[in-house]
Parts: structure tokens; sequence; C-alpha cells
């Protein structure tokens, strides 16, 4: 057991018969009464941010999660099989638990962190932005780039992304994984 003096950003634990990680905290020795420690806490089984306030020095249980680097192999279902880069064991992890599910393509790297003193994954996180081609799209206009018109385009995942005018078929682009937003053309 912990208490609170061992907060730091980043930290893991279980509150409310939940794991939580420590996104921001905040020591506060008010003038009149005892001291506590105003902290925001993401929920990894969910993705749901808490503002929580912890009394100074209470006990609290730290949990250890493990990050481990996988390669996407298929879909199957619901569920999306991967493969560890270092041992080479393959995983099925349901669709719930992957921040971005539409933009994964096989041979992406992802981040499984799993809950290791039960040994099972709680979320996989893409990398902030990933590559895709475009598979459909209007056709490109030359020249119209004085307006931010967008038009839509299905990558080659399936998944809809708004994207500037002089984008044609066949174009590679880099999306953001956390927003869905179109960033840049790539050249490949």
């Amino acid at each position: 057991m912990a208490t609170t003096a061992d907060f730091k950003n980043g930290l893991c634990l279980k509150h409310n018969n939940d794991i939580w990680k420590i996104e921001s905290f905040q020591h506060v020795k008010p003038g009149k009464g005892p001291a506590f420690v105003r902290t925001k806490i993401r929920n990894l089984n969910t993705g749901r941010v808490l503002e929580n306030t912890f009394t100074s020095g209470v006990k609290i249980e730290i949990i250890r999660i493990e990050n481990r680097s996988s390669q996407f192999l298929y879909k199957d279902g619901d569920s999306f099989h991967f493969m560890d880069k270092n041992t080479f064991e393959q995983l099925a992890i349901q669709k719930e638990l992957i921040n971005a599910p539409e933009y994964l393509k096989e041979g992406n790297i992802a981040e499984i962190i799993f809950y290791t003193d039960e040994n099972r994954p709680i979320s996989c996180n893409l990398p902030s932005n990933v590559t895709l081609k475009v598979k459909s799209t209007e056709p490109g206009e030359k020249g119209n780039t004085a307006t931010n018109a967008l038009k839509p385009a299905i990558l080659e995942t399936g998944a809809k992304v708004n994207v500037p005018l002089f984008i044609n078929e066949e174009d590679h682009i880099k999306v953001d994984t956390n927003s869905g937003q179109y960033l840049e053309r790539v050249k490949v």
C-alpha cells in the first residue's frame, strides 16, 4: 500500500474497484482544515476522465501495468489479432479496447497496455497518426486551394475522412488517430 505522497503523473492505481491512471495532480494545503490532493484520473477500462480529491495521507493501492509493442495481423469479427514483437505470441483483443480501430491496417504497430497482476490487456493505443491510402474520392481539382473546402474520402481500411480538394485516389495521407482529421499528403 502507498499513500498520496507517492502520487506522480502516469501512476496507475485501484480506486472504486477500477483501474485508473493519474493524468495530473496537485497537493493543496489550505490555511484551515486538512491537506488534500486534487487529481485528474483516467479510467483505463473506459477512457473516462474524472476529477477526484483524495485526503492527504490516505492509503491507495498501486497497480503495475506494462506496455507491449505489438503488430496488427488481422481482424476476425469484433476481434483484432495482434502479435507481440518480442515473444511472437498472438493475442485477440476486442474492438472496445482499441482507441481507433477504424484506422488499423495489417502490419501497423500498436501499444497494448496489460494489467500485469491478471496478465490481461486493458487497452490498445495506436500511434498518434497513421499513413493510409485513399481508396475512393471525387476527382481532385487543380488550383482550387484558395478555400479550405473539404470532400469525403474512403481510406483503405474503410474509414471515412474529409480531405482537401487536391487529394486524389491512390494518394497516401496522414490521419490523426485521436480526432480522425486529415493532417497531410505523404509521398511514398
